[in-house]
């Protein structure tokens, strides 16, 4: 299979130097395919330092002399650190070459001279990890953009797509089987001419390459892991978003945050590609990811803020049409791309106030200015800005409070919500932003997080998690600084909601009084629009069908989901993926320990052994604690229904014990551990052999206990011929080597491990790379209410921790 074409960019700090250099080409090797893309910006502060050329070309020689013998001198230190042989005789001559010629250059220079000096960096960064790349046995070949990046001169050059893209495709086709690594900053005009893409430009003309190329993903190295709850160097335990929405980045961006910048989203917003931002410092750190999620937002999750900021004030003459002007000089604006970060509509005083980063200002006053409004026009200096961002957060009574709690003392000029309803700013005159940003991140995300807990299934398991959570709530309110409120209970056809919370040791008592009638998936919908919690949970302790349908609604509402229903995760995995993404594209858990082995980590362990490096092989051992005590018991002097009846009656089983006897759960057992592990498993593919006649299957509970003496007599001679071998009889799941999967009774010697178990007790070995010639052997009570619900228990506590 042909891996999707991906393109990594990294930042000028990550080609700082030469260990840097090096750091990123163990990246490539670890994170990049053959035909994947490299963006490269200028290393470390040569654009700077090109910048500082130009200037004292302008006022003094030897000035302008000395900066470029500093530049070059860094230039060919970085050469002659990493690169060997004949290959560094090549990059070196190209270097004296160019640096003769930038050493040529006489004032006064034209924009495209000035476009091409300033464009030498990203060249000199391509050529050199191109050849270290070779070097390190990573076929690779340097590209510069200007080939077929093309756009004009202006105050925000945009790339055209249309002359471009053609061009991208002939560039491609040429180089394939190499990693190509690309120049970022710069295109050509018509003439032939550099166009520098301003600000960002590098990470502007990465996704751009991207969505020509049409590569799966974007990943912006850079000297940190992503986008923060609020800036790490002000706020000290701000936390790494690990998902954002792409209009909360783009609201971000747009409130000119240093991390991302609005020109770099647009063509991720055109485009199919992912945008991920990551540390080559540190790139197991963790990452933010941009992408298009469609589930309702439930508040803030970034405070930002601007300490340069200007307002430019229009006040209309009376007697105009003010609604109207206001309404065409704010679409103006946006046609210009001078859109303000904010402004305030002052109609009792005719005027429009307009914020703007220092950047923007003067060229929106400008146009402004030669617009010719009817309107007096003034520029103000000396403003701050700050603002709380996220999908729902004016909508978040408990965000909004906070906010503007926080802002109380604060010298407030105004406060607007931005039309996206993405956040909500405050204009201030100059103060203390860091201070302020502190307080208000404090308030928002360190105060006591409330948790909606909805708990579907009231039987046997749910009735045990009732009292489980009676017991533990304050322990695990104290330990997680967190409040937990079960707000639902949920059986077939009725529900209990309360959103100020319900006493679970009521339920069994006060839920029918309390529960009404719904239709198809309304409870959810209900706890999806609920107020006053920053997360919701339902627990599905069910083993419905229907309701594992409706798994992707409950993501679709942005909730958790912690099951003990194991339909989902055993289903074609075309709808376990499907679950799976739904609710990872949300930045929301599906957590399901108790679906296999009940209170036993049989789940955690073979998925935390895959993702540690080990490579599962094969998988094997008695997975149904009903089945365990049914065949542990079973020695012939007790007919086998008896035994049925007998652990039916002591709860056991599930209601109906065929539910335990025909495989089916053991088979969705192995299908689930199987695709812990990384193996693609379908349940049809399992062999399954069934304790139930197959006329037995389709009559009432009540007649199948009446006539279950058919299993005893289907079973007595199996036995009888087990034990004339000194054998026992056991029901095993089996996934071998070969990708055999089997489900059914074996007759196994008394030594055997899977035959010495205490009634109730599952056994799990794994074979892996690891664990060859010996097993890891997982074993303990895999069946019972309580060791279930101690199961949903430990994945609440969990699923806390990531909250």
């Amino acid at each position: 299979m042909t891996l999707a074409r991906q393109l990594h960019k990294f930042g000028g700090s990550s080609l700082a130097d030469p260990e840097c250099y090096r750091r990123v080409v163990n990246i490539l090797k670890e994170y990049s395919n053959t035909e994947d893309l490299i963006v490269v910006s200028a290393a470390g502060k040569t654009t700077n330092r090109l910048l500082e050329f130009l200037d004292a070309l302008n006022k003094d020689g030897r000035i302008a002399h000395e900066v470029l013998q500093s530049l070059r001198q860094f230039q060919l230190s970085l050469v002659d650190e990493l690169i060997e042989d004949e290959k560094k005789e090549a990059l070196l001559a190209a270097l004296h070459d160019e640096f003769s010629t930038l050493g040529e250059l006489t004032a006064p220079l034209t924009n495209a001279q000035k476009a091409a000096v300033l464009g030498h960096g990203e060249v000199w960064s391509s050529r050199l990890l191109a050849a270290l790349l070779m070097q390190s046995e990573l076929p690779a070949v340097s590209q510069d953009a200007r080939a077929f990046l093309r756009a004009e001169s202006g105050a925000q050059p945009e790339v055209d797509y249309g002359t471009s893209y053609p061009l991208a495709k002939e560039v491609l086709a040429q180089h394939a089987h190499h990693r190509i690594v690309i120049t970022g900053f710069m295109a050509q005009n018509a003439a032939g001419q550099t166009v520098l893409l301003g600000r960002n430009g590098s990470d502007y003309s990465a996704t751009v390459i991207g969505a020509l190329a049409e590569v799966s993903r974007v990943t912006i190295w850079s000297d940190v892991e992503g986008v923060f709850s609020a800036d790490p160097r002000i706020v000290s335990d701000a936390c790494l978003l690990p998902l954002l929405r792409l209009d909360e980045a783009s609201e971000l961006a747009r409130l000119a945050a240093p991390v991302l910048h609005s020109r770099t989203l647009q063509p991720v917003a055109q485009s199919s590609m992912d945008l991920h931002l990551r540390c080559s410092y540190a790139p197991e750190s963790g990452s933010s990811r941009i992408e298009r999620v469609l589930a309702s937002g439930r508040g803030a999750k970034i405070i930002s803020s601007l300490d340069e900021v200007l307002i430019v004030k229009l006040i209309f003459a009376s007697g105009h049409d003010f609604d109207r002007l206001e309404k065409e000089v704010l679409a103006n604006l946006k046609r210009a791309q001078l859109e303000p970060l904010t402004y305030e509509v002052q109609k009792d005083k005719h005027s429009l106030r307009l914020a703007y980063t220092a950047e923007i200002a003067g060229g929106a006053l400008e146009y402004l200015q030669d617009a010719a409004i009817e309107a007096e026009i003034k520029l103000k200096e000396g403003y701050s800005l700050v603002a709380v961002v996220g999908a729902g957060v004016t909508k978040n009574a408990n965000h909004c409070y906070g906010f503007y709690q926080k802002l109380k003392a604060a010298p407030v000029e105004f406060v607007s919500e931005s039309p996206s309803g993405l956040s909500l700013i405050a204009v201030l005159r100059r103060t203390d932003t860091a201070t302020l940003v502190a307080s208000i991140h404090s308030q928002l995300f360190q105060a006591q997080k409330r948790i909606g807990i909805a708990l579907c299934g009231k039987g046997n398991i749910g009735s045990s998690w009732l009292t489980l959570f009676a017991e533990q709530k304050s322990e695990l309110e104290k330990r997680r600084g967190m409040s937990f409120e079960l707000i639902s209970v949920v059986d077939s056809q009725t529900y209990w909601f309360n959103s100020e919370g319900i006493d679970p040791s009521t339920v069994s008592d006060r839920f029918d009084d309390e529960s009404i009638a719904y239709s198809e998936g309304e409870w959810i919908k209900k706890l999806g629009s609920v107020q006053g919690y920053d997360d919701v949970v339902v627990l599905d302790v069910t083993a419905s069908k229907d309701l594992a349908e409706r798994y992707l609604e409950i993501a679709e509402q942005g909730m958790h989901l912690i099951s003990a229903n194991k339909v989902a995760g055993s289903a074609p995995s075309h709808y376990y993926h499907q679950v799976q993404d739904a609710f990872s594209k949300i930045n929301r858990y599906w957590l399901y320990n108790a679906t296999v082995g009940a209170g036993l980590p049989i789940n955690h362990t073979v998925r935390d052994l895959r993702e540690s490096g080990d490579e599962i092989q094969a998988l094997s051992g008695i997975f149904s604690g009903t089945l365990s005590w049914l065949f542990q018991q079973y020695d012939g002097s007790v007919p086998f229904a008896e035994l049925i009846d007998l652990a039916w009656q002591q709860g056991l089983t599930e209601p109906d014990p065929r539910h335990d006897l025909d495989g089916s759960d053991v088979m969705r057992k192995l299908v689930i551990l199987a695709r812990e592990a990384g193996l693609n498993l379908e349940p049809e593919s399992v062999k399954v052999e069934s304790l139930v006649p197959e006329d037995l299957t389709g009559i009432s509970l009540d007649d199948f206990l009446d006539k279950s003496q058919r299993l005893s007599e289907l079973l007595a001679e199996r036995l009888a011929k087990a034990q004339r071998e000194d054998k026992v009889l056991r029901y095993v799941a089996r996934l071998e080597k070969n990708g055999k999967a089997t489900v059914g009774v074996e007759a196994l010697s008394k030594e055997h491990a899977l035959a010495n178990l205490l009634p109730c007790d599952n056994i799990f070995a794994i074979e892996s790379k690891w664990y060859k010639d010996n097993p890891l052997v997982i074993r303990g009570p895999g069946a019972g209410r309580e060791v279930t619900s101690g199961a949903i228990q430990s994945d609440l506590n969990l699923l806390s921790s990531f909250l």
